[in-house]
This record gives C-alpha cells, structure tokens and sequence, in this order.
C-alpha cells in the first residue's frame, strides 16, 4: 500500500494490537435528535479523545468536536432518506476532496443488500472506492439491516464478501452466530457494529466474542454513549479489544467505584 493508505490505516487501527474501538455518533444523519444524541458537543467531550476513530457526519464534525481531538476521523459519506422513508435509497453525499478538507484518516457509507435499492447502494460504494483510493483514503463499508432483512451468519457473509469484493479496506456489520464464518470469508478487516441498546455485561460478552471470532474492533454508539456511565463502557471496550480481557474482567472494570 502507498504511505498515505498506511498511515490512514495506522490511525483507526492500533498497530499494537491491530484493532480499534470506534466510536459511532453519526445516528443523526437518518434518526435525527436520538437519545444520547441530541446534544452531541456534551456526549462527544468525555469520550472522543478515548475512543480509537470518531464515525461522525461533517456536519457534526464541524460544529460539535474539538478541533484539538486526538482521535481519528472516519466520516460519513451516505444520506438522503430518513427513518420516515426507504432507507435504502441513499447516495454519495460528501465528496472527497470535502473528507481531505476535514482531515479524515476514513469514509464510509452503508450498503443495503437485498433491499430494495440494493444495485443502487452497491454501485454507489464502487464510485466511492473509486475516488477514495485516487486519495489513498480507506472506505469501510457498513452492512445495514433494514426490517425485512436477516442477520444470520449466511446473510451478513453474502453482504460483507460484496463489500470486500468492490475494494472495500474495512467492513462493518453485526454480530450473529457463527461470526467466525464472516471473519474467514471476508478478506479484509471485519468490524463490529454495536447495534441496538443492550445491558452492559451483554454488550461486553459480545465484543469479546467477536474478537475471538476473527473482529478487527468493534465500532460502537449505543452502547457507549447510552450506557449508564460511557466513560467507563469504552474503557472496558478498550480492554477486551487491546488488552485481551475477558467480558467478566471488562465488566468489574466498568463496575468499580
């Protein structure tokens, strides 16, 4: 790979571990003001610096961080249609040049297979792999489950070897049983998503599952930023993911006083 493709990569991914905890606040592009969102400045302070990369909009970027972050930038690149439409019918809605603009070590957008936009979507991630790679710049793709669309092994294999086979650097989509089998047929790095809200020392027995499936990191919103205390969840994260703890260790770290 050139230097610059290196060392975008070397930003999200720890080069101790090879893995990184992102930090998914970029919910607001299709769901609005959520909870835990709606004042993203306050929710972003205590942990952007502790997240590995930021998933954040331009928008939210621009306004909301501190321009003195630390952390990596990986920016939404897809929108169009809210939660109140189909959400498959998104398109490319950032440029290039606008992610170099804004220092982005990444871009990603959300691929909807066998959605009803499901060309569309497919085809919108090779022009942005397109472009992305004349830059040197990573595109993770995500691997979004609408209502009538499955999260089975077999499913999320078929939609993340597609992301992978049009030149995607990293893909993210959601933990299932048999994760192993997406992680041995993916040959980039996999990355998990967090998804809905679940109890604490659920989520973390998730995240260490995954990783010893094959996950390169986990990239996490709700269950950060919704937890009872963030600062201590993306700690004890961080832990499984770097560090090699158990669930059961992570958790006694989030629950000390």
């Amino acid at each position: 790979m050139d230097f610059g493709m290196e060392n975008r990569l070397s930003k999200i991914f720890k080069p101790k571990s090879g893995k990184t905890v992102m930090l998914a606040v970029d919910h607001g592009y299709f769901q609005g003001p959520t909870t835990g969102l709606v004042n993203l400045e306050k929710t972003i302070e205590p942990l952007g610096n502790l997240a590995d990369c930021l998933f954040i909009t331009r928008g939210m970027l621009r306004n909301c961080v501190e321009k003195k972050i630390t952390s990596s930038i990986c920016l939404r690149v897809s929108g169009g249609p809210s939660i109140l439409r189909e959400l498959s019918n998104e398109d490319i809605v950032v440029s290039i040049e606008e992610a170099l603009r804004l220092n982005a070590s990444g871009v990603g957008m959300s691929i909807f297979v066998g959605a009803e936009n499901e060309d569309r979507s497919i085809v919108n991630l090779g022009r942005l792999v397109n472009e992305a790679e004349k830059y040197g710049i990573p595109v993770l793709a995500i691997t979004a489950v609408g209502k009538e669309m499955g999260r089975d092994a077999r499913y999320l294999g078929l939609a993340c070897r597609i992301a992978a086979e049009l030149g995607s650097r990293i893909v993210k989509t959601y933990y299932c049983k048999d994760f192993y089998k997406i992680t041995e047929s993916c040959p980039v790095p996999v990355v998990m998503a967090g998804g809905k809200k679940i109890p604490e020392k659920d989520a973390l027995k998730m995240t260490e599952n995954a990783i010893k499936e094959g996950a390169s990191g986990v990239d996490m919103g709700r269950n950060i930023f919704q937890s009872t205390n963030p600062v201590k969840m993306i700690k004890a994260i961080k832990a499984i993911v770097h560090e090699g703890a158990d669930s059961k260790e992570a958790y006694k770290l989030y629950s000390k006083k």
